[in-house]
């Protein structure tokens, strides 16, 4: 936050809420210039599970509100954990409600059974899996698409890609930047991922410069559908996923 950084974005399933809560308690900043995300754990989607754990996160992270609050893997009972949503959002606990991990067949699974939309769909996105089907459903129902691992997780063949590499010459930039200013110019909301502070600053300057039309088209010529990353669809990801810890052990 030292470096001008106000989007939280934190998940039970991170076991960091408190240490997040106590940043923010600690960064002297303005409640209201800051704006927090968490996230509802699969194991807690029943109704009065999922409307405990919403006030667990309000505690642990020291808050009154959160800004947005998301289901963070959408298996088992979504639509009892939308309602608990629904309900916080009505009562001021939560300013907005979204999702994450919707692809376009889960989307449509769950999301006509909602009363209210959700305001945004947190997915895996950069340059190689550009999320082409799941934008224009979102685009829509005016729903923002917001993209975790936009750098590709690190993957070596994207910040070698000649089209990346020639951008960023041209403008002074490294590659990383050239991804984050194409997504900020799609329209995507960006969460880059970093522990190291020169990192973390360079994220932020990609707001000097502007890719032309051409240069956008080149970029989005690299999209690959997704092979190799993330697939929320695969057979048995439920399972996996609820198997993976218990988000309430001591």
């Amino acid at each position: 936050m030292k470096l001008g950084y106000r989007h939280i974005d934190t998940a039970v399933a991170y076991f960091n809420e408190q240490e997040v809560g106590k940043a923010i308690k600690d960064s002297g900043i303005p409640r209201d210039q800051i704006w927090v995300t968490s996230k509802l754990w699969l194991q807690d989607f029943a109704y009065e599970d999922a409307k405990k754990a919403i006030d667990l996160s309000l505690e642990k992270l020291g808050l009154d509100y959160m800004d947005l609050y998301l289901i963070h893997q959408p298996y088992g009972k979504v639509d009892e954990a939308w309602k608990a949503m629904e309900e916080a959002q009505k009562d001021g606990k939560i300013r907005s409600i979204g999702v994450s991990n919707m692809t376009p067949k889960i989307w449509n699974k769950f999301v006509p059974n909602f009363d209210v939309m959700p305001s945004v769909n947190q997915m895996q996105f950069d340059p190689y899996f550009q999320q082409k089907e799941l934008r224009k459903i979102l685009a829509e129902n005016h729903v923002a698409l917001e993209a975790w691992g936009p750098l590709g997780q690190g993957d070596k063949d994207l910040f070698n890609e000649p089209v990346l590499k020639n951008i960023a010459e041209k403008y002074g930039k490294d590659v990383g930047q050239v991804i984050l200013r194409f997504e900020h110019q799609e329209g995507i909301i960006v969460f880059p991922k970093s522990v190291h502070e020169a990192r973390i600053k360079s994220n932020k300057e990609i707001f000097d410069f502007e890719l032309t039309s051409d240069e956008m088209d080149s970029i989005r010529a690299l999209d690959r559908n997704g092979e190799g990353r993330h697939d929320p669809d695969a057979p048995g990801i439920k399972d996996q996923l609820l198997n993976a810890f218990d988000v309430h052990a001591e």
